[in-house]
């Protein structure tokens, strides 16, 4: 059998064929799956998509006409398919439930350290020959206070970092990590944390009860001089109203991986078309602002594991298992 795999980058490539050797044959496109890509799956029983493939009801309803039947999503997130309407189609479902958290925690605290200490004005700087100080001071991190909003296996990665530094540590989460304890960590409400701490990183799955989870008046309640990191989803923060706050001064600096509108532009070479959404234009113009494309996992480590559990995703599905990483269908109450 031969799969499909929609939004292959260039590095994964080598990989994702290697994995599959031997099992089954793939024809991996750079392309990513939309409306428009859809139909390029008809005849493959089997696709696998990337993180920011768009899997709504038109898509699915062309994917399962086209006689798809097994959608292995090389994510964890899986806020980018409509389940609903995979399972009323009969599709099966999988995602990839676990890979390395240190891929992105250690990313979170690049994005971090990056803007505090303001390395890419100066390495910008330095390529012109430039070589002042001016502009460029930041703040020693030890004795400071880390706020993890969500404090699963990445958040705990995190939090590890954060020890490592010296500082203070704040957590939020529906349930408390024992481990993190043991770091000294303190569990407190929302609005503490979000006044307390210096540095606040988020690490929580984006769902209806964590869309905006840092509207307008979470983000007013930040410290003005605090770090804010986001590398998990983009829809955790409201970015009309995180431009607002950067509009007025506020924010020593600002990491982002992610962007609630990344798709359809993150992971594309948009340089020459340019960029009409204007919410980003205007939030890559800060000086304190650094934005990444969505690649706090991108490790050879992490995506090895990526690509080996999608690959045994797709043989649990040949063989007619239903393995743990398993969507739809879903096992019944």
């Amino acid at each position: 059998m031969e799969i499909l795999a929609f939004g292959v980058q260039a590095d994964e490539k080598p990989m994702i064929e290697r994995a599959f050797a031997g099992h089954h044959d793939v024809r991996c496109l750079d392309v990513f799956l939309n409306e428009d890509t859809a139909p390029i799956a008809a005849g493959y029983e089997i696709i696998s998509t990337s993180v920011n493939a768009i899997l709504d009801h038109r898509v699915l309803q062309t994917l399962a006409a086209g006689g798809t039947q097994m959608i292995a999503q090389r994510s964890t997130g899986f806020n980018n398919i409509d389940l609903e309407v995979a399972e009323r189609l009969g599709l099966t479902v999988a995602r990839v439930s676990y890979y390395s958290p240190y891929s992105v925690a250690e990313f979170a605290w690049t994005l971090a350290m990056a803007v505090n200490r303001r390395i890419v004005r100066a390495s910008n700087r330095t390529r012109d020959f430039d070589f002042r100080l001016d502009g460029l001071m930041g703040r020693d991190m030890h004795g400071r206070t880390a706020g993890v909003l969500g404090t699963g296996k990445i958040g705990e990665a995190f939090a590890r970092i954060a020890h490592g530094f010296g500082m203070r540590l704040l957590g939020w989460d529906v349930a408390e990590n024992p481990a993190c304890l043991e770091l000294g960590m303190e569990y407190v409400d929302k609005d503490r944390l979000l006044a307390e701490a210096d540095l606040v990183s988020l690490h929580v799955p984006l769902l209806p009860a964590t869309h905006h989870l840092l509207d307008a008046a979470g983000l007013k309640a930040m410290k003005d001089d605090a770090v804010l990191v986001n590398s998990s989803r983009g829809g955790l923060v409201d970015t009309e109203a995180l431009v607002a706050e950067l509009r007025a001064g506020r924010f020593a600096g600002v990491g982002l991986d992610v962007y609630e509108a990344e798709a359809g532009l993150f992971f594309l070479d948009k340089s020459l078309a340019g960029v009409e959404d204007d919410t980003l234009a205007r939030l890559v113009t800060f000086p304190h602002v650094v934005v990444t494309s969505h690649q706090a996992y991108y490790t050879e480590d992490a995506v090895g594991q990526i690509i080996d559990t999608t690959v045994q995703n797709v043989l649990d599905y040949t063989a007619g298992r239903r393995g743990e990483n398993v969507l739809v269908p879903r096992v019944a109450a």
